[in-house]
């Protein structure tokens, strides 16, 4: 590494620290390592392309079709899983592994799956159903010195990772999606991918008293979808519901375990990143927003949002069997604060004019 990298490299992290993104070392030795496991899986995607594949799939890392993202059945920009050899499938696996938890990447799969059972159940729909529709996008070239980005994309599956000189990783947005929420027919009854982040919500205000429930449970009229929608930049919501400090300590740990499985798509060392940001930026501010009925099966939309982040979830589409997750960073998505921070870096360095 030649001597400027190692300055701003230096500089860099100690403006992590500085704004509470510090990890203890242990942590930070596993982002690291999670970064180099991140950057040899893409290459090793890469090579496996024809020149084809690579014109369709891989961006100068700051080319507009970066920010292009949407969770709906459209045409997208990427290597698309159809197209590919085993060879680039297996390879394509690989990557989606190391970007994913295992839980994670299981929950992907399974709303893949999905398309399958939409293909049963829909006569003459307007879509295409395919569970092999979803593209790989590249933007950059992964280096543990560059700043780059990957997105794996298709109909309910958006989630974006972007990386800066092997500094810091940025996981959003991130977003899932589930039609049918709950399969009621073909041989895939029962199945229902998002069933914990209901589930654990759901006994969240289920356990509230009559003043808590008073503060978190709305009287609004159910949103259509979740509001932030596929808003390339967002800034916080209504400042309504309960806070964390207005729970008791059994609700508290609900309340966590509700951000905690949303986050725990993640990889570890990005899990443990997301929530000791949380926890830095003060878990007092943290609040839960429930609109709709309590029943189980009518419309109802539920949001947890603290200084720093976002967590949306409806399920209203389709008679209330029709679910989007988003997880949102106020100045985190696609990278924008440590992505900043490094540009702060390297002008300390280089000065303002420098080309970054």
């Amino acid at each position: 590494m030649s001597t400027h990298k190692h300055w701003i490299r230096r500089i860099t992290f100690a403006l992590f620290v500085s704004v509470g993104f510090c990890l203890p070392a242990i942590a930070q030795d596993a982002r690291i390592e999670l970064s180099q496991r991140m950057v040899n899986a893409a290459n090793d995607f890469i090579d496996t392309l024809t020149r084809f594949q690579a014109n369709q799939g891989l961006y100068a890392f700051d080319d507009e079709e970066r920010l292009n993202w949407h969770f709906i059945p459209r045409d997208r920009n990427g290597v698309v899983l159809r197209n590919m050899s085993d060879d680039q499938l297996e390879a394509a696996a690989n990557l989606l592994q190391t970007f994913f938890s295992a839980s994670g990447f299981a929950q992907a799969e399974a709303v893949r799956d999905l398309e399958n059972v939409l293909a049963e159940i829909e006569v003459n729909g307007r879509f295409e159903r395919d569970p092999d529709l979803y593209y790989i996008t590249i933007f950059g070239e992964p280096d543990m010195d560059s700043n780059w980005a990957l997105r794996y994309e298709g109909h309910h599956l958006a989630f974006n990772w972007t990386f800066v000189r092997g500094l810091g990783i940025a996981s959003s947005p991130q977003f899932f999606g589930t039609n049918p929420a709950e399969v009621r027919s073909t041989s895939r009854i029962g199945t229902r991918v998002l069933a914990a982040e209901e589930d654990l919500a759901r006994s969240l205000v289920d356990s509230l008293d009559r003043e808590q429930r008073a503060m978190a449970v709305i009287e609004a009229e159910v949103p259509r979808d979740i509001i932030t929608s596929a808003s390339k930049e967002v800034s916080p919501l209504e400042d309504s519901g309960i806070a964390y400090s207005q729970l008791d300590s059994s609700q508290r740990l609900n309340l966590m375990r509700v951000i905690e499985e949303v986050a725990s798509v993640q990889p570890a060392a990005i899990f443990a990143a997301r929530m000791a940001a949380i926890r830095e930026q003060g878990l007092d501010a943290v609040r839960f927003t429930w609109i709709g009925s309590t029943e189980r099966g009518a419309p109802h939309y539920y949001r947890v949002q603290g200084p720093g982040f976002l967590i949306e979830y409806d399920n209203v589409q389709n008679d209330a069997n029709h679910i989007h997750l988003v997880w949102r960073d106020f100045t985190g998505d696609f990278g924008r604060d440590i992505l900043q921070m490094h540009y702060d870096s390297v002008a300390t360095v280089y000065g303002p004019d420098h080309n970054h």
